[in-house]
C-alpha cells in the first residue's frame, strides 16, 4: 500500500484520464537523462530493485482512498474513480538496464509500457529512487576509480539526509565499486560486506588509550581496526603495536593523512606488522584521494562518508519520465516534446552498445554489427520474469562496464571528446515525422 508515495499531480492526472474514458488508453514512458550531472562523464544505472518492489506491490488501501476522497482536487470525481484505485495493481511490462550499467544522456534506464494510469503514477517513485542510487554509485565509481585498486568503504549514513536513504546510498555505493558499508542494516538487507572500528568514545570510556585498545582487541581479534587519533597520532600507532597480534590495522581520522600514513607505517613495520592495514577518514572524497595516490602515500583503504552519500559536487540527477507512445481505440501514436531545450525523442527505444560508441534506436530496430542491446524485459504483464541478480552481481558487472570505458572517460575530469551516442537513422525519421504532424495540428 503504497499508492500515496507520489506527486498528487500524478493522482490528479489519473483522475483526469478516468474522466475522460481513457481507461483503456496505453503508453509508453522512459526515464532517462537530458543531459549529465556537472564534472560527469557518464552515470552509473542503480535503484531497479526498488524500482521493480515498487511496481510489483504498487496498491492503495482503503484509508489511503479515503483520504484522497476528502481532497479539494478529488471533489468532482465518480466512485468508479476511487473503485478503480482500490483495485489498481501494475500490469505492464517493465524493461531496464542491469544495474551497474553506465549510461549516457538519451539514453533509457527503463521503459514502462502499461495502461497509462498505470504508467503515468510511478513517475515520481521511479525518478527518486532510480535517480538517487544513480547518483551514489556514479559518485562511488569515480571514487574507486581514483583509488587505483585500494579499497574503499562507504561510511556515511550518518551524514545521509535521512536514514533509509543512507541505506539506499550503502546499497548503491557498493554497486559502484566500494567493498562495503557501515550501514549494518544495508548488510542484512542486501548481503553487503560491513565494516566498522571503535569512535574516540570508545578510547575515552577507559583510563588509558592502550588498555581501551586491548580491551577491543579482546572483543574483535584478527578484525580489530585502531582509531589511533583521539590524542597522539604517532603515539596511538605505538601503544597499538606494543599490544602485538591479532588486529587487522589503524584507522587515521585526522591530521595531515600523507605525512601521518608514513610515518604509523614505519611504526608498524618496525615493529614486525608490516601487513596491518592503514585505513583513512576524514572528508575524503576522489581529488583528495587521486592526490593521495599520486604522492604514495601508504594509505590501503579509504573511508568515505558525506562526500559519497550526497554526491556533494553533483547532489541532483535532472533524470526525466516522458511519454513516448500512446495508444487508443487501437491506434498507435508516437509522442515527443519539442519545446527548446527541453524536447524529446518519440517511440519505445533500445540502446545498442558497441566497442567505442552507442546507437540509440526504436525498440524494434536490428542494427547490424557486433553491439549489446541494453534494455532487457523485467516484468511483463505485471509478473517480474525472473529474479533480480543479487547486488554483488551487479557490482562485479558495475566494474567490468568500467573496465570497457576508454580510460579518458573514466578520468575525473571533462572528458572531450565524450563517449559518442549515435541516432539511428529510422529514430531521426519518425522524429521528424512527429515533429512535423504536431507542427501541422498546430496551425
Amino acid at each position: 500500500m503504497n499508492g500515496l508515495l507520489t506527486d498528487l499531480y500524478q493522482l490528479t492526472m489519473a483522475a483526469g484520464y478516468h474522466l475522460a474514458g481513457k481507461t483503456g488508453d496505453r503508453a509508453v514512458f522512459e526515464l532517462f537523462l537530458r543531459r549529465l550531472p556537472p564534472n560527469r562523464n557518464f552515470m552509473v544505472a542503480a535503484g531497479l530493485q526498488q524500482a521493480v518492489d515498487y511496481l510489483l506491490n504498487l496498491s492503495f488501501g482503503e484509508e489511503e482512498v479515503r483520504y484522497l476522497k476528502e481532497l479539494q482536487q478529488f471533489a468532482r470525481m465518480q466512485e468508479s474513480f476511487f473503485d478503480a484505485l482500490r483495485r489498481f495493481r501494475f500490469t505492464g511490462d517493465l524493461y531496464a538496464v542491469p544495474e551497474g550499467t553506465p549510461l549516457f544522456p538519451g539514453e533509457p534506464f527503463l521503459t514502462l509500457r502499461a495502461p497509462l494510469m498505470e504508467a503515468q503514477i510511478p513517475e515520481t517513485y521511479l525518478l527518486a529512487t532510480v535517480g538517487f542510487q544513480s547518483l551514489v554509485a556514479t559518485k562511488a565509481a569515480r571514487i574507486v576509480e581514483a583509488a587505483a585498486g585500494r579499497s574503499v568503504v562507504e561510511f556515511g549514513t550518518r551524514r545521509a539526509h535521512s536514514p533509509e536513504a543512507g541505506v539506499l546510498a550503502a546499497r548503491a555505493a557498493y554497486i559502484g565499486g566500494c567493498i562495503g558499508t557501515s550501514n549494518t542494516l544495508a548488510g542484512f538487507r542486501y548481503g553487503i560486506p560491513v565494516f566498522g572500528t571503535a569512535a574516540h568514545s570508545w578510547v575515552q570510556a577507559f583510563p588509558t588509550e592502550t588498555e581501551a585498545f586491548g580491551r577491543l582487541q579482546e572483543l574483535l581479534g584478527p578484525g580489530t581496526i585502531y582509531l589511533i587519533d583521539t590524542y597522539d597520532t604517532l603515539e596511538g600507532a605505538r601503544n597499538a603495536a606494543s599490544l602485538g597480534a591479532p588486529f587487522w590495522g589503524v584507522r587515521l581520522d585526522s591530521g595531515n593523512l600523507a605525512e601521518l600514513s608514513r610515518a604509523v607505517r614505519k611504526i608498524l613495520d618496525d615493529a614486525g606488522f608490516p601487513e596491518a592495514k592503514i585505513m583513512a577518514t576524514g572528508d575524503l572524497n576522489e581529488h583528495k584521494i587521486l592526490e593521495f595516490v599520486a604522492n604514495g602515500a601508504p594509505i590501503d583503504v579509504f573511508g568515505v562518508g558525506t562526500e559519497l552519500v550526497i554526491s556533494t559536487d553533483a547532489p541532483n540527477h535532472g533524470a526525466i519520465y516522458k511519454m513516448v507512445e500512446h495508444e487508443a481505440g487501437g491506434e498507435r501514436r508516437f509522442t515527443a516534446k519539442f519545446s527548446a531545450d527541453k524536447s524529446t525523442l518519440p517511440a519505445a527505444k533500445q540502446v545498442f552498445r558497441y566497442a567505442k560508441r552507442d546507437l540509440v534506436g526504436t525498440a524494434d530496430e536490428c542494427p547490424p554489427g557486433d553491439c549489446e542491446a541494453l534494455l532487457r524485459p523485467v516484468i511483463y504483464g505485471g509478473q517480474l520474469l525472473e529474479p533480480l541478480p543479487p547486488v554483488s552481481e551487479a557490482r562485479q558487472h558495475s566494474l567490468a562496464s568500467m573496465q570497457r570505458l576508454p580510460k579518458k572517460l573514466r578520468s575525473l575530469f571533462e572528458c572531450d571528446p565524450p563517449w559518442a551516442v549515435e541516432l539511428s537513422p529510422k529514430l531521426k525519421g519518425l522524429s521528424a515525422l512527429v515533429r512535423a504532424r504536431v507542427e501541422s495540428n498546430g496551425k
